[in-house]
């Protein structure tokens, strides 16, 4: 054992509130190589780890994707250079949320108070342009011009509504994990096309290699971690599977 403090990987997960499975595919992808892997095949970080890592959530954060931020790093020499970097955008993001907070605070008073509204308190802060470079890098500026203005469009309830209906989706694909259900078979399917269905307003024409590209994003995103950790381990890939059926048996390029 060196001197130097390490951690394990199960301990890096749980502290960066991520997957030790989306760990292992950093590593398997060359983003964050462990600094030793142990005679038992356990994987262990040391502290560059930890700042790399660091740094890799943090640029997920401005929605990049995995090969852009290994470039990223492998441009950056100068650590201390890219933590002030990354440090001045988090203070911005402090202050937007401070927005945020007093937008809230003055809706909720002014609702109780039966007072009229501004647009300008009920919005400050609020950005949810805030995934058009990753929209667009993906899958083109047309595709993030017609989410955006499908969302724009909808009522509060039918945002909330929305919303709701996916979190169904993903209990049912955990459901159906749990009880075993093949992700091809008959049931999972009928999830699948509920999740189909429920990306068609927003996107109208979903391509086989849009859903299959986006169920790998289930696997491949440490946002999407939380899959795993709400419905069980191994639901990112379930759903992943299921998608990739789904998209092969009903959908064209």
């Amino acid at each position: 054992m060196p001197n130097e403090k390490e951690w394990s990987i199960q301990d890096i997960a749980r502290s960066a509130g991520t997957t030790s499975r989306t760990l292992r595919h950093y590593g398997d992808i060359g983003l964050l190589e462990p600094s030793r892997v142990g005679s038992n095949g356990y994987r262990y970080y040391d502290q560059d780890a930890l700042v790399r890592l660091q740094r890799i959530l943090l640029l997920r954060e401005l929605g990049l994707s995995l090969p852009a931020i290994g470039e990223v790093l492998e441009g950056e020499q100068d650590t201390t250079a890219a933590l002030r970097t990354h440090l001045k955008w988090l203070e911005q993001e402090r202050q937007r949320l401070g927005r945020q907070i007093e937008s809230v605070r003055t809706t909720l008073k002014k609702t109780e108070r039966g007072e009229q509204l501004m647009a300008t308190e009920v919005f400050d802060g609020f950005d949810h342009t805030k995934y058009e470079k990753e929209v667009t890098e993906r899958w083109g500026a047309d595709a993030y011009k017609q989410g955006d203005r499908w969302w724009k469009s909808l009522s509060a309830e039918d945002k909330k509504a929305h919303q709701e209906d996916q979190k169904d989706i993903a209990a049912a694909f955990g459901e159906a994990r749990d009880r075993g259900l093949p992700a091809d078979g008959d049931e999972a399917q009928a999830i699948t096309q509920r999740l189909y269905e429920w990306l068609r307003p927003a996107v109208r024409a979903v391509s086989k290699g849009y859903f299959a590209g986006l169920g790998q994003l289930y696997v491949d995103d440490p946002r999407y971690g939380q899959y795993d950790e709400k419905h069980g381990s191994g639901t990112a890939e379930y759903i992943r599977d299921a998608m990739a059926v789904y998209a092969e048996r009903n959908l064209s390029e």
